[in-house]
């Protein structure tokens, strides 16, 4: 690996001062984008500007070295701005990440090059084929001048915005491969087809991939499916949604309150001479801002647990450090969706309806947040921390969907 002078990684402060103009802007327009559903380009373009994108990669490879509880502050703060933004780069930030862990093969001065240089990568992994549970219907199939690549994925969350696009596949032999195509290449076709209610700027659609040429070097068939195997890839992944719902909540909070300080008419049954000075409308204030509070603590005491794990790697207390920070991020994820949604929610109890108007769209941090908590339901994870706390059973890492058969047989896509 090449590298060049290190330098100290700037602090929390002196990011979020340099990212504050960009955040800035993506916050103001907000609400548009979703009432008129503008997928956010120029936004994504603006943070690979100014570094956003590279905040991760190592200063010695030219980015800004963050370190992990850095980065999840960083990204709730992006998340409060627009909520769609950290989850649409959520890929992008695991490749990174990956190389950070030793979890990528290769070389990753090209890649932390790219990406320095404002390259954004995307994700084409989900699928809806009638596989089997952790099967795959995309194939890489050798061919003389490299290999071919053809299936169609879903839920292609931010490849719309990127310049590259991570792609799962199986070899004819039924390996694993990690597939990484350009976003211009001939055969890929990137489609907005995403029709959920929120977060409806992800770029979450279909890509079909038509025998796309892949060169031998962008192929790296893996050696093993990874099911069963610790890894602090699953909690970071998952932190990432969570960064995302935090900042919805955070910003759900600010609206909210400007829309009470905005406010002179008041009820008959009020108590105040402004919405603001009625002390029910205080109530319900200071019990949303705890419930953000608390999100937001859950969520970065889980990043805190997580920096632990990744700093430890190669140690002995590695394996250990990698359970504790997954058990406290699938804790951190029930709190967090439950004080959120009711943030998102309850916000409509401190004005009349003229809080739902459209031109406001405070609805659309329920909307985002009731679709980010519906990635890796609840209702599982609920079940999988008491099993392992009555029962010593393992965590699962290694997440998926798709049809089980009769016989009862599955396996895990992540």
């Amino acid at each position: 690996m090449t590298a060049t002078t290190t330098r100290p990684a700037p602090t929390y402060t002196e990011l979020r001062e340099r990212f504050a103009p960009v955040l800035s802007q993506i916050a103001e327009g907000a609400a548009e984008r979703d009432r008129d559903r503008r997928l956010p380009h120029a936004e994504v373009r603006a943070l690979a500007e100014v570094g956003f994108t590279a905040v991760t990669v190592p200063t010695a490879h030219g980015g800004s070295g963050a370190d992990i509880e850095t980065f999840f502050r960083l990204l709730i703060d992006l998340g409060e701005a627009d909520s769609n933004l950290p989850q649409l780069l959520r890929a992008h930030f695991a490749f990174v990440n990956d190389f950070l862990i030793g979890g990528e093969e290769g070389d990753p001065d090209a890649w932390f090059s790219e990406i320095v240089q404002g390259a954004v990568f995307g994700n084409a992994s989900h699928e809806r084929s009638t596989a089997t549970v952790g099967d795959l219907a995309t194939t890489v199939t050798p061919a003389a001048d490299g290999f071919r690549l053809s299936g169609e994925k879903h839920y292609s969350t931010g490849s719309i915005f990127a310049d590259w696009i991570n792609v799962s596949a199986r070899t004819p032999e039924g390996r694993r491969a990690r597939v990484t195509v350009g976003i211009a290449d001939a055969g890929v076709d990137v489609r907005d087809d995403w029709d959920g209610f929120g977060q409806t700027l992800t770029g979450s659609g279909s890509t079909l991939f038509t025998e796309v040429h892949v060169p031998t070097d962008r192929v790296r068939v893996l050696e093993s499916r990874g099911d069963g195997a610790t890894t602090t890839q699953t909690s970071f992944l998952q932190l990432v949604l969570l960064a995302s719902l935090v900042g919805a909540g955070r910003a759900a909070l600010r609206e909210g309150i400007e829309f009470v300080r905005s406010r002179t008419r008041v009820y008959s049954q009020g108590s105040g001479t402004t919405a603001a000075t009625d002390p029910l409308v205080q109530q319900v204030v200071g019990r949303l801002s705890a419930q953000a509070a608390s999100a937001q603590d859950a969520v970065l005491a889980a990043a805190r647990a997580l920096a632990l794990a990744q700093e430890s790697v190669g140690a002995p207390a590695h394996e250990h450090l990698t359970d504790a920070a997954e058990l406290r991020t699938v804790q951190a994820q029930i709190t967090a969706v439950a004080d959120v949604l009711s943030v998102t929610t309850e916000l409509f109890e401190v004005g009349g309806a003229s809080a739902t108007s459209r031109g406001r769209a405070l609805d659309r941090h329920w909307r985002n947040a009731r679709t980010l908590a519906s990635h890796n339901p609840v209702i599982y994870q609920e079940r999988a921390i008491g099993d392992r706390l009555l029962n010593g059973t393992d965590l699962l890492y290694f997440w998926s969907t798709g049809e089980k058969r009769s016989g009862g047989q599955e396996s895990g896509q992540q």
